[in-house]
């Protein structure tokens, strides 16, 4: 039996009974399960299990709702959602709010061994299919939006191939200003902190923001 702690929640009582079955097997540590919201987010509070797997949409509360209050209470349970959606505004919300783990219901069963090994080693694991199901450029034009008028002026700049020194220059701010900058980026984009990871995002993306 692996040690970390795990809690599953679903109001499909099928659903629910396979994929405890499905952990069971695979000799991962499922303390409890919830069919609804409500009782979800109860035995989270009470018992704090290491991860939480829950359904996006269920009664009493959803899984994003059961998500934002452990992270406005600092409830460590690492949350994993499970959704049939494939909406480009439901997975950038369970990105903002830092969820660990988000998958797709039809891939699940393919997909939770791995995803619960990456999240129990703080790894947030976001499935590849979803992003093939809601489009790449749609994604990066919606999280554009999160982006200041500085960063966006820096991202043209770095399509020009500018280094720090000249982008600061033309925008009168210090070559170490224009680092943080981004590094928020970086961070608002999801992107890997790789060496040239940035410039190979916005040479790709360059028309969002031309």
């Amino acid at each position: 039996m692996r040690d970390f702690k795990i809690f599953i929640a679903d109001d499909h009582p099928i659903l629910l009974k396979g994929l405890e079955d499905l952990l069971l097997e695979k000799q991962f540590n499922v303390i409890g399960k919830a069919t609804n919201g409500q009782d979800a987010l109860n035995f989270i509070i009470k018992n704090k299990p290491d991860i939480a797997i829950l359904d996006v949409e269920m009664p009493l509360k959803t899984g994003i709702e059961i998500a934002k209050h452990c992270k406005k209470n600092k409830i460590e349970t690492k949350i994993i959602l499970i959704t049939l959606h494939k909406e480009i505004d439901l997975y950038l919300m369970a990105k903002k709010i830092g969820v660990f783990g988000y998958i797709l219901k039809e891939f699940a069963l393919d997909e939770i061994e791995t995803c619960i090994e990456s999240v129990s080693k703080n790894i947030p694991y976001f499935s590849k299919d979803i992003k093939k199901h809601i489009g790449f450029t749609q994604e990066s034009d919606t999280i554009l939006s999160e982006l200041s008028l500085s960063e966006k002026r820096i991202l043209k700049l770095i399509a020009q191939h500018k280094t720090n020194k000249e982008i600061g220059h033309l925008l009168f701010i210090s070559p170490r200003t224009v680092e943080k900058h981004r590094s928020k980026i970086i961070l608002k984009l999801d992107l890997p902190h790789d060496t040239g990871a940035l410039l190979t995002w916005v040479l790709k993306n360059k028309h969002l923001f031309n």
